[in-house]
């Protein structure tokens, strides 16, 4: 007897056939053999199509537990971006408290606020101040663009010389937001601007921490470690109004935004999110500083090498070039047709890249063959790149500001000069390289440690996915589950890497890279400890079957982040609440006597000579005239300030009178601690570089000495003996400054 055939549903034929005939064929032999009853063989298609019923209704089973998922996934959301601004609102307050206790902010005169805007940064601040009172902002912003009453004798683009955007979108919020000054005094909303960027820092950072691991708890662990390790971190301690406190900002909501733009785990709205903000975080970076293309273009350089290892979507980063072409093009048009935009490296780069790679197959052939292709594409790159970085120079007109080539010679000691301006360059704090106080610091807070553990293992699980990729082998799916143990193929992470790494080794060179370095790193170590996948690509090396690895990932990405946390809080918590019980002082009577001597007895259009960083707080505080401002970017404006610099020189009172009034100075201000320093090393002092640039030293068994038929003029002319008196006369002094009236007439005594 033929056995019954049972009917079921099109859907469960189509869905199991494959599976449903060998089982068939199983069914028949038994069938034939045993020749069971037809009442039993109706049982059986019974239960047959009662099993095919309940696996139509497992398939449309997941509609509720997706609901459920997409509810916990919205809350997780909320409840992280409440914890991001928690942070980054505390964080802003810390800072703000922390202000008004180092210089008694609220308590102090106007003239000694902007005193507290230290190291010649109270020239942005005085921008800021002239737009907010001037009676036409566009009038005001035109004035800006045609400044001649900052600099004697130059009229200059003063939003794009100093990179002033920050100001100008500032000053006009103050305005149309119906501010007075009864209510919210333009200084405060100034400093407030500033802090609230501050708080966007941090939160920013949260979330490039938290886009990486999965949970919010790594974004908390990351502002913990930033605020401690803040001196290192931030420069807004030292001066408020500095272009990094505007910029560094806006580039970590552009990172943040770029690792959630290159995570897999994202859909496409958040994609599309990402990349908005990408767009628009690229732009304003670039805008805010001179500096930022130079940032980008380490950045382009982490995603080339990405792209060269196979480790992220090339369309993703089609898209992301595209971004940095029109930023570069909307940034240059801005800054009024600046040209350093498009000489940066990041446009040869973004070319380069684009010419050298069409054709490019890396997945071809066996694997020393991939490899020897691997490294004439980077030789073919960078090749074109400088190529075409030469030809756009000789085509587009380069500003007299590029010199840093000069400078990476001395700075590596390929090359030597007398010229004092690359000197002194090389002396400044910021490029000379760190001391080991900055690598104690983090390791005390346990930085560094942890950071070097992820690192490791994230260089090792990218290192095998890079192997995988150049020997053949299929990759895996992108979309990973903690169980998998892939972190190193995760291009999000991968970047990182690459960022820390790149501008880690900066920092071993240069001291003002550690703040690009050292936040980063504390996102980078916090997404370590608490990433259940980074603790799972562990385990699944160690091949752990005591306990279930996913179960033990999960424990370890909860308790040691405690952990950490808790012992951060016993070591670092009193030392926070100290810094905010305890009364700074900060105290520069002398100063502020010099400008308030200024502003009494001295008509608006005199014009004084002196250092930069004290120019530009006499031109804030007075409104004078200067002969040149506090920038290091600037050759022509560098050249200016070696002028004024010469009375600290050797040179006779003639020569310096000369050089004085070419400059159109009517005074000349003389500073004890630049005549008598003797904190620098000897070398770095202004005098020294003035000597060595002026020829006026000699050297005998390897040991410099300074020597001139003329004695240091700065020292001369306090004798108030002739020939200085015929071309200087005091109108004032103090114990830290000594002010002189440039004679107009000479008067030879004897």
């Amino acid at each position: 007897m033929t056995g019954l055939r049972c009917r079921t549903s099109d859907t469960f034929e189509v869905a199991k056939e494959e599976e449903e005939e060998p089982r068939r064929a199983v069914e028949d032999e038994e069938a034939e053999e045993n020749q069971p009853k037809v009442g039993e063989q109706e049982e059986l298609c019974e239960q047959k199509v009662e099993d095919s019923n309940k696996q139509e209704s497992t398939d449309r089973a997941p509609k509720r537990p997706s609901a459920l998922n997409a509810v916990q996934r919205v809350l997780r959301v909320l409840f992280g971006c409440l914890a991001a601004v928690a942070c980054g609102t505390l964080y802003a307050a810390y800072l703000s408290a922390f202000h008004e206790r180092k210089f008694w902010f609220s308590m102090r005169q106007e003239v000694e606020r902007e005193l507290t805007f230290q190291g010649g940064s109270a020239i942005y601040y005085y921008y800021y101040k002239h737009m907010v009172a001037a009676t036409s902002f566009n009038r005001a912003f035109y004035e800006l663009t045609k400044d001649d009453r900052t600099l004697a004798g130059q009229t200059i683009n003063a939003v794009e010389r100093l990179s002033l955007y920050p100001e100008v979108v500032t000053s006009y919020i103050y305005r149309v937001s119906g501010s007075q000054q009864d209510m919210v005094e333009p200084v405060y909303f100034y400093v407030g601007t500033v802090l609230a960027l501050q708080a966007v820092y941090a939160t920013a950072l949260f979330a490039c921490s938290w886009l990486m691991s999965g949970t919010w708890v790594a974004g908390m662990l990351t502002v913990a470690w930033y605020v401690i390790s803040r001196p290192d971190a931030t420069k807004v301690e030292q001066a408020l109004p500095l272009r990094e406190n505007w910029a560094l900002p806006y580039y970590a909501c552009q990172v943040a935004a770029l690792t959630g733009f290159l995570s897999n785990n994202v859909g496409l709205a958040g994609e599309l999110l990402c990349y908005l903000t990408l767009s628009a975080t690229t732009f304003t970076f670039l805008l805010v500083w001179e500096h930022s293309h130079y940032v980008l273009f380490v950045q382009a350089l982490c995603l080339f090498l990405m792209d060269s290892l196979d480790l992220v979507p090339p369309r993703k980063l089609s898209d992301i070039h595209k971004l940095y072409v029109s930023s570069l093009l909307l940034a240059s048009f801005f800054h009024f047709h600046n040209t350093a935009p498009l000489v940066s490296p990041l446009l040869s780069l973004l070319i380069g890249s684009g010419l050298a790679s069409r054709g490019f197959q890396m997945k071809k052939g066996p694997l020393v063959a991939r490899v020897m292709k691997l490294c004439f594409h980077f030789h073919l790159v960078f090749s074109t790149s400088i190529t075409v970085n030469y030809l756009i120079k000789k085509v587009v007109p380069v500003s007299k500001g590029e010199f840093i080539l000069k400078f990476l010679e001395m700075k590596f000691g390929l090359n030597t000069t007398n010229d004092f301006v690359s000197n002194l360059l090389v002396c400044q704090e910021s490029l000379q390289s760190p001391g080991q106080d900055l690598y104690l610091r983090l390791t005390q807070s346990s930085i560094l440690p942890f950071y070097l553990l992820v690192l490791a293992v994230c260089v090792v699980s990218a290192l095998q996915a890079v192997y995988t990729r150049l020997s053949g082998q299929p990759t895996q799916n992108n979309e990973r589950r903690p169980q998998d143990g892939y972190v190193g193929e995760r291009p999000e992470v991968v970047y990182h890497v690459f960022h820390t790494l790149i501008f880690g080794s900066l920092t071993l060179l240069f001291d003002g890279m550690k703040y690009f370095w050292t936040p980063y790193v504390c996102a980078f170590a916090a997404f370590g400890v608490c990433s259940p996948d980074l603790w799972m690509t562990v385990f699944r090396w160690l091949r752990v079957k005591s306990v279930h690895p996913v179960v033990l990932s999960l424990i370890l990405s909860i308790a040691v982040p405690t952990i950490i946390g808790f012992s951060l809080w016993r070591e670092y918590g009193h030392r926070i609440l100290t810094d905010l019980s305890e009364l700074g002082e900060f105290y520069d009577p002398d100063t502020a006597k010099l400008i308030g001597w200024i502003r009494t007895h001295l008509p608006a259009a005199t014009v004084f000579a002196g250092s930069p960083q004290l120019l530009g707080a006499i031109k804030c505080g007075s409104d004078a005239a200067v002969t040149s401002l506090p920038l290091h970017s600037d050759l022509d404006m560098l050249r200016w300030s070696e002028d004024t610099y010469q009375v600290y020189s050797m040179r006779s009172a003639e020569e310096v009178y000369k050089i004085l009034t070419s400059r159109k100075a009517n005074y000349v201000i003389v500073e004890e601690s630049l005549c008598n320093n003797f904190n620098l090393d000897q070398g770095c002092r202004i005098k020294d570089l003035l000597d060595v640039a002026n020829g006026h030293v000699i050297q005998d068994n390897g040991k410099m000495y300074a020597f001139s038929r003329h004695r240091r003029f700065c020292h001369e002319i306090k004798t108030n003996l002739s020939p200085y008196t015929n071309y200087f006369t005091r109108v004032f002094w103090n114990r830290s400054y000594h002010v002189y009236r440039i004679n107009t007439v000479i008067s030879f005594q004897y």
